[in-house]
């Protein structure tokens, strides 16, 4: 077997040499020759191939069929070379063409080797052209920063130079126009600024503050000077006889700058115009109020309480021999409210009282009223001032108080005496209690209004006012407590005046209570409910007989209860408990009323319905004799002792809708004490009882029962 080898290089001819023929006997002795180290290798991988060889799907069936390989291997060598030789003259037939081809590629070679290097020069020209825009932009970048700072060292070099400068308008203005004029006010806050910004920058050494620093003081004493004068004026102006204090005062808070250009720059001018002003206000106040408070009071009832006018006391008490002040006419207007109640409400924020108005009409006035009026004055003034004294001066807190209480001390202390004096002479709890309820909603008003300046004043009027409340109303318990009925006049089952006197009087102070209630008041009203009801006990104990108790009691509890619940909540304490009074003696009245009557039948129900409970009706067999009795009588007299109960009730109470009502009670009690014993006439051995046939039908009853039912 032989193998061609072809060397398809290229002649200078242009002519391919064709190889020679080499056996393959001669390749197996170059690969003997091999050395036997290296050998091994080639050796493994010759063994590979043949073993791939050997899978190969031709070769495995040749050695199927048997077929000799070496006669096989001739002919494909054999192929292989007509192969070969076809190849061979194709190349001749294409070696222009590639002739060609090899020109053409030569030529793109050299062009692409021109444009590499032209590219290269490009390369080289944007790297130069790359670092000079680097430079340029660090250039820039430079030269922004520099705009940059030397714009900020402008703008602050301007700003100082302009709050530096003092400008002719400011010293013109400062000079020569006066105060009240915008454009005075205008340079006044420029020059307070001008003056801060010199003395920050001379603590930073600023050497140009030398040179406008004497401008600026001189500038700044004409303003003090001016402003002072001007300040001074208004005050002086407060101290004019018929003067409103108010308005120059309105005119001051318009010119607030004025005290803190001088707080600010020299404080002892301005401690001298507020303490002028502190003395002037704390003059004119006390003047006015003390004033206004004499001329008030002399418009008080001549006629007030006294000592002897409690509520224990008897209507016909004379007064001393040697008494100058007459004793009440009428002693219930002590404990009665009326119209007085209308200070806490429509006349709270009423205007105050003008004396001499008053006294043309010769109007004259309780002390509640009074205290309203004044306290009121007081407040309202209180108040503005107040507002002012935070405003005007810039105070708040103690330091704002303390400026209060400077103008406002003296007034104030001269209240505080002359309502002491006078609460501690007074005897009407009613005027007490209202000014107590006075205080807290002026109170009230000012805490809304966040005048903290007189709440001192209050509480010191309150712990004055309370303990003398409290003392008239221990009086009046001990005098109610202290009041022996039998040394009172003829008595009868009509209310007590007392029992009034009580009724008015815990509903007034229950009323006013409401709003802001009071633990102690709960507790002295019950102190004085409490001996209210021992009276009324002892009171009815004077009476013989029980029925005529029972109508005084149920007569004073009745006017009682309606009094209360015309004037307060349905829903007091006092009103259930004289309900429970009332409904208790009613029911106790009612048996009495129908005893005289119809007693027998009604112990006779009683006694029946506790043996039959008890399982003995046998013993209900020896009755008949007192069931005839019982029947014959009622049927002879019922309608007779309807009549004689309608009048009796009638007469007794003072009340004619609960006489009514305790009428028709009784008349439903007796109905239904009717209807018992008819069901028990109808029970065991009585249903025997041939007196039964008597009853009347108590449907005849119910009618006749009926026409004493009230038409309202």
């Amino acid at each position: 077997m032989s193998a061609v080898i072809a060397d398809d290089t290229k002649t200078s001819d242009g002519i391919i040499g064709i190889g020679e023929e080499v056996g393959i006997e001669e390749v197996h002795l170059n690969l003997g020759e091999l050395d036997l180290t290296s050998n091994e290798f080639l050796l493994d991988e010759v063994d590979v191939h043949i073993q791939q060889n050997l899978e190969d799907d031709i070769v495995k069936e040749a050695l199927k069929t048997g077929v000799d390989l070496r006669q096989y291997s001739k002919q494909i060598e054999k192929e292989l070379l007509d192969v070969e030789n076809a190849s061979i003259q194709d190349y001749i037939k294409e070696s222009q063409n590639i002739a060609s081809l090899h020109k053409q590629i030569a030529a793109c070679d050299t062009i692409l080797e021109r444009m590499e290097m032209m590219l290269n020069g490009f390369q080289g020209d944007l790297s130069s052209i790359s670092n000079e825009i680097q430079t340029l932009q660090d250039q820039s970048i430079t030269m922004n920063v520099k705009l940059k700072n030397r714009q900020a060292i402008r703008g602050e070099l301007s700003q100082f130079v302009d709050e530096m400068v003092i400008p002719e308008s400011m010293i013109t203005h400062i000079l020569d126009t006066a105060v009240t004029e915008r454009e005075f006010l205008e340079q006044l806050h420029e020059l307070n600024h001008k003056i801060n910004f010199v003395k920050e920058q001379s603590f930073r050494e600023a050497r140009s503050c030398q040179d406008v620093k004497d401008i600026l003081e001189k500038l700044k004493i004409k303003a003090i000077a001016k402003i002072r004068e001007f300040l001074l004026q208004k005050i002086y102006s407060f101290r004019k006889a018929m003067a409103n204090y108010q308005i120059p005062q309105n005119t001051m808070l318009k010119f607030r700058f004025f005290n803190e250009f001088l707080m600010a720059n020299e404080r002892h001018i301005a401690k001298e115009i507020r303490d002028e002003y502190i003395d002037t206000m704390s003059k004119i106040y006390y003047s006015y109020f003390k004033g206004y408070s004499s001329r008030l009071m002399k418009l008080q009832f001549e006629e007030m309480a006294t000592r002897d006018d409690l509520m224990g006391v008897e209507d016909t008490a004379k007064k001393s021999f040697f008494s100058s002040r007459p004793s009440l006419t009428n002693r219930s207007t002590v404990f009665t409210l009326g119209h007085r109640g209308e200070v806490l409400t429509s006349e709270l924020e009423a205007p105050v009282i003008v004396p001499h108005a008053a006294q043309k009409s010769e109007a004259k006035y309780t002390f509640e009223c009074l205290f309203r009026s004044l306290h009121f004055a007081l407040m309202d003034n209180c108040c503005r001032e107040f507002l002012f004294v935070v405003d005007f001066y810039m105070a708040t807190g103690s330091v704002a108080q303390n400026l209060f209480d400077a103008i406002m001390g003296k007034t104030l202390t001269m209240f505080l005496k002359q309502m002491e004096d006078y609460v501690n002479d007074c005897y009407d709890s009613i005027a007490i209690f209202l000014s107590i309820h006075i205080i807290y909603r002026y109170r009230s008003m000012m805490q809304k209004r966040s005048v903290p300046g007189l709440d001192r004043y209050w509480e010191a009027l309150l712990n004055a006012m309370w303990p003398r409340f409290d003392y008239i109303m221990q009086l009046n318990i001990q005098s109610v407590r202290d009041c022996d009925p039998q040394r009172l006049r003829h008595i009868d089952v009509r209310p007590h005046y007392i029992t009034r006197r009580y009724a008015e009087f815990s509903a007034a102070i229950v009323g006013i209570n409401q709003s802001y209630p009071d633990e102690r008041v709960d507790r002295l009203l019950g102190q004085l409910q409490s001996e209210v009801e021992n009276f009324i006990l002892k009171m009815a104990a004077e009476f013989p007989q029980r029925k005529e108790q029972l109508v005084y009691l149920i007569n004073n509890y009745d006017m009682m209860l309606a009094v209360l619940m015309e004037r307060t909540a349905e829903d007091s304490k006092e009103t259930e408990s004289f309900k429970e009074l009332l409904q208790a003696r009613t029911q106790e009245y009612i048996e009495e009323i129908l005893a005289p009557h119809f007693g027998g039948m009604i112990t006779f129900v009683k006694d029946c319905e506790v043996m039959l409970e008890r399982g003995q009706a046998e013993q209900l067999k020896q009755e008949e004799r007192r069931v005839q009795q019982i029947v014959r009588g009622f049927n002879n007299d019922w309608k007779k002792a309807l009549e004689t109960i309608n009048q009796d009730v009638m007469r007794s109470f003072t009340n004619f809708k609960n006489g009514t009502q305790i009428l028709q009670g009784g008349l439903t009690q007796l109905i239904q004490y009717y209807h018992g014993f008819q069901k028990v006439l109808s029970q065991g051995p009585l249903r025997n009882f041939q007196i039964r046939n008597e009853l009347i039908n108590i449907h005849h009853v119910m009618v006749e029962v009926k026409k004493y039912k009230p038409n309202f």
